[in-house]
């Protein structure tokens, strides 16, 4: 049997070994030259990974002087707090809270709606010691920050304090909230208590000056935390009695929920039934009757001012005269009645007592008539 020769295979058109070769350096300089431009467009590595960063344009400036903060990668349309702290680090953060920060001379600003922003800071002396940071956060809404290593020109430094990791807050007791309402918060004025517990050191570390963070809720919101510092040193092993002060917005009433956090931890949650603040109710009840009252009366006697008055019914007012006048006129009234008396007499003498005509003076008989 013969074999009958077959298509011919097509042939390969590939390239040759010094053509592939060309080809995958073309390939790698494009690669790195991408790889170029996307670090060179990115703000920082934590931008790109999606979290807030922070730049300035100087890293270094005296007291007085002037820095331009920029940032991206924040939610749109937050409101930011700009401030230049002291005792902080990037790594720890701001040690002692907003305490070790120059809150004075702070700024707020808006991201735009790409998340980004601008403004300048000036540049002032922290009431702690450097390492110093420019610390952004934000004020409203879900909580973000970010730390951008600064140096005050001229200000005291330090090294920061040492780490205590091992000491951790528990919380030992039931927290609750002590104090009264005034009669202000009646009227609307900011409901305040104090938020009591009591806390131990599980660690083997002491923990001095704890900045815990108090958070209010209202109905579906997210809390609103803000920063409270304790002055005083728990020993390991030992227990302290807290007291810090929790404080709403004028004017609030309903349902709260007071929540205690210390570092990430959230050591404790303590409802707050707030009253409505009747007084403020009263007063615009009374408000919305007297002033139509008042309205009312200011119309009428308008009206009864403007309209026209029938023919006659004018009358001459008399002007008033005080009790000093009316006594004068009474004493010369009385004096000129005295004078015209006096005058009769004078001009008259044929009267007497006894020769005045009088019609009860019985008529004189003559004799001889009845």
């Amino acid at each position: 049997m013969t074999r009958q020769p077959g298509p011919e295979a097509p042939r390969s058109t590939r390239p040759t070994g010094p053509l592939s070769l060309t080809a995958v350096l073309a390939l790698l300089a494009l690669l790195s030259t991408l790889s170029a431009l996307f670090v060179l467009s990115a703000p920082g590595a934590r931008a790109a990974d999606g979290d807030p960063a922070v730049s300035l344009s100087k890293k270094e400036a005296g007291k007085g002087g002037e820095i331009t903060v920029s940032g991206s990668g924040w939610r749109p349309g937050a409101l930011l707090m700009l401030l230049i702290c002291g005792q902080s680090t990037p790594e720890r953060g701001v040690i002692g809270g907003t305490n070790s920060c120059a809150n004075a001379d702070g700024r707020a600003v808006t991201t735009d709606k790409k998340g980004a922003f601008s403004k300048k800071l000036p540049v002032t002396e922290p009431p702690k010691p450097c390492p110093c940071v420019v610390h952004v956060a934000t004020v409203t809404g879900e909580q973000a920050l970010a730390d951008a290593v600064f140096t005050v020109a001229g200000h005291p430094a330090a090294d920061l304090p040492r780490q205590g990791g091992d000491g951790k807050l528990a919380v030992l007791a039931t927290t609750r909230l002590e104090g009264d309402s005034s009669l202000l918060t009646w009227f609307g004025a900011p409901p305040a208590r104090r938020l009591v517990l009591t806390v131990g050191n599980l660690g083997s570390d002491p923990v001095e000056d704890p900045v815990f963070e108090i958070g209010t809720a209202h109905g579906v919101y997210a809390p609103q935390w803000e920063e409270r510092q304790w002055r005083g040193t728990v020993a390991p092993g030992g227990k302290a009695r807290i007291e810090l002060p929790v404080e709403l917005s004028a004017g609030a009433h309903g349902d709260y929920q007071v929540s205690l956090r210390y570092g990430d931890k959230v050591l404790a949650e303590q409802p707050w039934g707030v009253g409505r603040p009747w007084g403020v109710t009263l007063f615009w009840v009374l408000l919305c009757l007297v002033v139509p009252a008042a309205v009312f009366r200011i119309g009428m006697a308008v009206v009864d001012k403007v309209r026209p008055r029938p023919a006659g019914a004018h009358r001459l007012r008399r002007p008033t005269a005080t009790p000093a006048v009316i006594a004068r006129t009474k004493t010369k009234t009385n004096a000129n009645t005295a004078t015209a008396t006096n005058a009769t007499t004078a001009v008259l003498p044929w009267f007497t007592q006894d020769s005045a005509p009088s019609e009860n003076r019985p008529r004189p008989t003559t004799k001889g008539q009845a």
